[in-house]
């Protein structure tokens, strides 16, 4: 991969903020002993995936205040699991020769996802005792020449940008324990760079691979992606949360809110929509994911 002037440009300028704003993950954030679980907010009460449901509005407060706890432990999870799966892939294309122009990004790239997996997986093992499972299978296949560079930076980008809706509102959202908030600011701050990253070297990718590419392996890349969103969100409801939450029949209700429930539906539309204009703008996707 020959980068072109713009990922360069792009590729210098991140990696400058980034020794900019270095930080210890260990002095960076300053975890509590303990929590107040049913007295705090740990996830906004608009951000948790019964907000909006009949189900939502059975629960008492305290009851939502512990549910924002759990949902909490599984949005931190997922990002454990989706920072490893990151961690990997970037290790593995580190000194890849098609990707050596972007290469001087990468090594801060996982710089700051180890410490986020830090922060992460101390929330988890310090107040919630755990971290929910992964329950992803990924199935070896063929790829047709860059396609699985391709589809793994896409698969980044997607899940990047749809936790970053979150990190955003959670990083200002006065309601919050401060560790919860803070969590969240500190991972934004260093995400920002990463989505510019990420939207920067698909479309250069596919620019460069689109012309090589049959027709087949084009629609086989645009319904990877697409049906990505659908696994990313499939998580986000989470049988073992409404467990731990004290909510009866956690495995119904997660098959009700991803298929059924209005509101969960809306706000995965608002959580995806920017990373899905953004595919149908550069023509990687070419009609809205179901969602």
């Amino acid at each position: 991969m020959n980068a072109g002037e713009e990922l360069k440009a792009t590729v210098e300028s991140l990696a400058e903020k980034s020794r900019n704003a270095s930080v210890s993950a260990y002095q960076a954030l300053a975890f509590p002993d303990d929590v107040a679980v049913g007295e705090d907010w740990f996830t906004a009460p608009e951000l948790t995936s019964l907000h909006g449901t009949p189900a939502y509005g059975q629960l008492d407060e305290r009851q939502r205040k512990t549910l924002s706890f759990w949902e909490a432990a599984n949005f931190y999870s997922l990002n454990i699991h989706g920072e490893r799966m990151l961690l990997e892939g970037l290790a593995h294309r580190l000194y890849d020769p098609d990707l050596r122009d972007v290469a001087k990004y990468l090594h801060h790239f996982l710089d700051e996802e180890n410490k986020h997996m830090v922060w992460f997986a101390t929330f988890c093992l310090r107040y919630a005792k755990k971290i929910y499972p992964d329950r992803k299978v990924a199935f070896p296949r063929d790829y047709a020449p860059g396609e699985e560079h391709l589809l793994f930076f896409g698969r980044v980008m997607i899940f990047e940008e749809i936790v970053d809706f979150f990190n955003r509102r959670m990083a200002v959202d006065a309601r919050l324990a401060t560790v919860a908030r803070e969590i969240n600011r500190l991972h934004h701050a260093d995400e920002s760079r990463h989505l510019i990253f990420g939207r920067r070297i698909v479309k250069e990718l596919f620019e460069q691979l689109r012309p090589t590419w049959s027709e087949a392996t084009l629609d086989g890349v645009r319904a990877y992606l697409g049906g990505y969103f659908r696994g990313v969100w499939r998580e986000y409801y989470n049988r073992d949360v409404y467990r731990d939450a004290g909510i009866d029949d956690g495995d119904a209700l997660a098959r009700r809110l991803l298929e059924s429930e209005e509101a969960p539906r809306a706000l995965r539309r608002k959580a995806s929509q920017s990373v899905v204009d953004y595919l149908l703008k550069i023509d990687l996707l070419t009609e809205e994911p179901a969602l």
